[in-house]
């Protein structure tokens, strides 16, 4: 079943990140790039789902869950704001190939079927959220990660920069180039970003991503740094 966020239920404090949203857009550090041929769309991808889970906490909490909510959120915010949105997946059920028997081979399925989903969308931004994990509890904080494709470095960074900003200030991680083996980033031919929220293995971390409102932030953050973005792409 589909499934959607509805603000109305976070209404004050959704108001409170829509001002964080405002003021992001109107800082003067605009990125400077070639104007769009066709109007933006933002593709938000929530990363793993269905028989795929990601990361977990050690308290069961599944990187996937996590993604999705964030997404949901995202998405509730850019419709409440006009922006035009695609979901990669809404729910966590996924429609898997007929012939698609092991996880793995549905997992690949699964890719295929969103880089076909963001390279078939005229005027795609690709944001794909994901939650890291680590062996051990030390390692913490948010870090972006961008594609090949142009203008994918410049919104990395911008939302790198606003994200520590607004959320981790003591985050000394740096927006960085996607490792080749992620097919999404890797494939996928408009301005693409991975976000790692956290760390699902920091305790720290994983207190603040279970939380509704923290999450609602992330959203706002993303979205703000995206409409940053697709602005100075305009000028």
């Amino acid at each position: 079943m589909k499934k959607r966020f509805s603000i109305r239920w976070w209404y004050p404090l959704a108001a409170a990140v829509l001002l964080a949203i405002v003021a992001l857009v109107r800082q003067s550090t605009a990125v400077q790039t070639a104007a769009p041929a066709v109007p933006p769309v933002l593709v938000i991808d929530a990363g793993h789902g269905g028989a795929d889970g990601g990361a977990s906490a050690a308290d069961g909490t599944l990187e996937s869950d996590i993604n999705l909510d964030v997404a949901l959120r995202l998405e509730a915010l850019a419709r409440f704001w006009g922006a035009e949105t695609v979901m990669t997946r809404t729910g966590q059920d996924i429609a898997y190939p007929s012939d698609a028997d092991t996880i793995a081979e549905k997992k690949i399925a699964d890719q295929h079927a969103r880089v076909g989903l963001a390279n078939n969308t005229p005027g795609a931004v690709l944001v794909s959220i994901h939650q890291n994990n680590y062996p051990a509890a030390s390692p913490h904080g948010i870090q972006v990660f961008y594609g090949s494709a142009a203008g994918s470095g410049e919104l990395a960074e911008l939302a790198q920069t606003n994200l520590t900003a607004l959320l981790c200030p003591d985050n000394r991680r740096m927006a960085a180039a996607a490792d080749k083996g992620i097919y999404l980033m890797k494939n996928a031919n408009c301005t693409a970003v991975l976000v790692e929220c956290g760390f699902l293995s920091n305790p720290g971390d994983l207190e603040k991503l279970q939380d509704g409102g923290y999450r609602m932030k992330l959203a706002a953050v993303l979205l703000g740094s995206y409409l940053q973005y697709i602005r100075g792409a305009a000028t």
